[in-house]
């Protein structure tokens, strides 16, 4: 292991390094390749337990690090005792549950990562994809983890093509998102095809901790570890400006900010699809490299947009909040909120794609008389007042004329 560890003469004191943890070469070399040294707050308390097989369950904000917990937890146990005797196709060794097609593949991306150097199979199961090659990819060969949303994955288990009575780890992530979707009767079938929970290690996973949240914790969790980290440190390298501006303002002051500020990765979030389908029209009239991301995008198109914001090829991202939660783009500069949010913890989520891993972030509000009455939830939500001001006046410079060519 010496290869991957710092001498202790360099290490930060008071952070726990990946390495000591107790967890396998491949692991530690994998977490190394990713540019991980120190664990964040959540992964330290939490594996303090589940690598030692007690269920756990986190309240965390999203870019906490809950993910690589959980991944750790398992690869670390299915590293450490492989499979004994004949393996069969459609019997997962570890399932976990996402509301999101997003979030899931954005898992599995993670945990295709983390097992680089280990004999670990990772599949995901979620609608708008292609069924036929998720089936066959499950008929086919032994899968160690599967990553799925509740409705595919039902539909997989109810034709038998998938059992999951072999599942020793099992990881619901974002509960109260699955609460907030409708998909806890789903979820509840499913859980009723695992082993028992003395019989599997349970991980649950949620931004807030309702009553509801702890009710499900209870029902599928034994003698489970609550580990609470609190969203203030994220929000701490977040700049959070608030921008109080009439509706016929906004497009001209999100093209300032844009050209002035040559932003490279930025998210617009909007409330509907037919807003962020409009100024994403509007916006490529004037010559702003843009892609809208909305649930009313075919699920294989989603995928290419958001590769192509990663890489760098689109600049702007406008979506309503399916991109909220789940999506992990590194150097996203800015946020803006065209339209806040109808609910104050889509705020905090959405400016959370910023602000991540310790690199400061900003997100910029517009507040118009439409939707400024939401702000007082939000404070609420941040534990924090918010400044609202008026825009800069360069900001407010007119938007250029369009050519009789342009369209």
């Amino acid at each position: 292991m010496s290869e991957y560890v710092e001498s202790e003469a360099v290490r930060e004191p008071g952070k726990t390094g990946f390495d000591e943890l107790g967890i396998p070469d491949p692991l530690v070399k994998a977490v190394a390749d990713l540019g991980f040294r120190y664990c964040t707050p959540i992964q330290e308390q939490v594996l303090a337990y589940t690598l030692k097989g007690h269920d756990a369950l986190g309240r965390a904000q999203t870019g906490t690090g809950k993910t690589a917990a959980f991944l750790i937890t398992i690869l670390n146990d299915l590293i450490r005792n492989p499979w004994q005797g004949e393996r069969f196709a459609g019997d997962p060794r570890a399932l976990i549950l996402a509301p999101t097609r997003e979030l899931a593949l954005q898992i599995a991306k993670d945990a295709h990562g983390l097992s680089k150097y280990a004999p670990i199979t990772v599949l995901t199961l979620v609608g708008g994809m292609d069924y036929e090659k998720q089936k066959q990819t499950l008929m086919g060969e032994a899968v160690d983890i599967v990553v799925a949303t509740p409705g595919r994955l039902l539909d997989f288990a109810r034709k038998k093509t998938i059992f999951l009575d072999q599942v020793e780890h099992l990881v619901i992530d974002e509960a109260d998102r699955m609460l907030d979707m409708g998909f806890i009767p789903d979820v509840k079938q499913i859980v009723r095809m695992t082993p028992p929970k003395t019989h599997r290690q349970t991980l649950l996973f949620s931004a807030t901790f309702t009553q509801d949240v702890i009710n499900l914790a209870t029902q599928w969790t034994q003698s489970a570890v609550r580990v609470e980290i609190e969203a203030e440190p994220q929000n701490a390298l977040i700049d959070q400006k608030i921008y109080i501006v009439s509706n016929d303002e906004k497009v001209k002051i999100l093209f300032n900010l844009i050209q002035q500020q040559k932003l490279e990765r930025v998210i617009v979030f909007a409330n509907r699809r037919d807003q962020v389908r409009q100024l994403t029209e509007t916006l490529k009239k004037y010559r702003i490299s843009c892609a809208l991301l909305s649930g009313e995008i075919a699920q294989e198109k989603r995928i290419k947009t958001l590769e192509s914001f990663r890489n760098g090829k689109i600049k702007v991202l406008v979506a309503t909040d399916v991109a909220g939660r789940g999506i992990h783009v590194e150097g996203i500069s800015h946020v803006v909120n065209f339209t806040l949010p109808e609910q104050a913890d889509d705020y905090v989520h959405r400016i959370g794609r910023t602000g991540r891993a310790g690199v400061n972030g900003i997100s910029i509000s517009f507040a118009s008389e439409d939707d400024a009455f939401i702000i007082p939830a939000i404070e609420q939500a941040l534990h924090q007042k918010l400044v609202c001001e008026h825009p800069p006046q360069a900001l407010l410079q007119a938007l250029p004329v369009r050519g009789k060519g342009d369209t």
